[in-house]
């Protein structure tokens, strides 16, 4: 479970990101702030692991809050989310390690998308005591985007771990079009089995999939990576 505080000065923007972080599995919302003092209160008393933070707060910059914050919490998460479009604050934000940084208006893809990397970097990191170049490629590239969590020990029932990793790795390799025959061929399964995985990640909604007609009559199910 991940433990989320959202610091945003308007209140009905607030509710919208924590409506979106509710409808995402493994997450709880522990507090709101609406300023820089009230975040920093939050943060001096609350157990938590990761901070929405929005950088026009009403009394500091979100950029300038995040020195005090990590005077309080040194291994603080920061998600940076905001309307600005200064690259400079951007920047900023990057050198002051945020592990992310989300534009508004958001969609509750962006919200999802952005959990799905941190649950990523987090199970990879605990997965390992040791630093290897397969690990920083992981954790550094576009693989971010797996759907691997801490959650992927409890997969359901006809989904193998291992396949779907090869299925996975595809992904990365062409973006799609597949289709499950393709798939199947790729992975060295029958399309009944490619498809059950194909379908599981558009459950996970880390593909998407689209109806596309050839031969009429014969409408054929498309996967894409997103």
């Amino acid at each position: 479970m991940i433990k989320i505080i959202v610091a945003e000065d308007d209140f009905r923007v607030a509710n919208i990101h924590v409506g979106f972080l509710n409808k995402i599995d493994h997450v709880q919302v522990v507090g709101k702030a609406m300023n820089g003092q009230e975040t920093l209160e939050l943060v001096q008393s609350t157990d938590f692991d990761l901070l929405f933070l929005d950088i026009y707060l009403p009394d500091i910059l979100g950029t300038e809050l995040i020195d005090q914050l990590r005077e309080i919490k040194p291994d603080l998460d920061i998600i940076m989310i905001t309307a600005a479009t200064e690259k400079h604050l951007l920047e900023d934000s990057l050198r002051k390690g945020i592990v992310n940084y989300i534009m508004k208006p958001a969609s509750l893809e962006k919200f999802q998308e952005a959990i799905n990397q941190y649950f990523n970097r987090q199970y990879l990191l605990a997965e390992q005591d040791h630093i290897d170049e397969e690990l920083l490629n992981k954790i550094f590239s576009n693989q971010t985007n797996s759907i691997q969590s801490p959650k992927q020990n409890s997969l359901p029932k006809g989904i193998d771990k291992i396949t779907l990793e090869k299925v996975i790795e595809h992904f990365d390799d062409k973006k799609g079009p597949w289709s499950a025959d393709e798939m199947g061929q790729a992975i060295g399964s029958s399309r009944t089995t490619a498809r059950r995985y194909l379908e599981y990640l558009v459950s996970t909604e880390y593909i998407k999939v689209e109806q596309e007609y050839g031969v009429i009559g014969r409408p054929e199910r498309k996967y894409y990576a997103k």
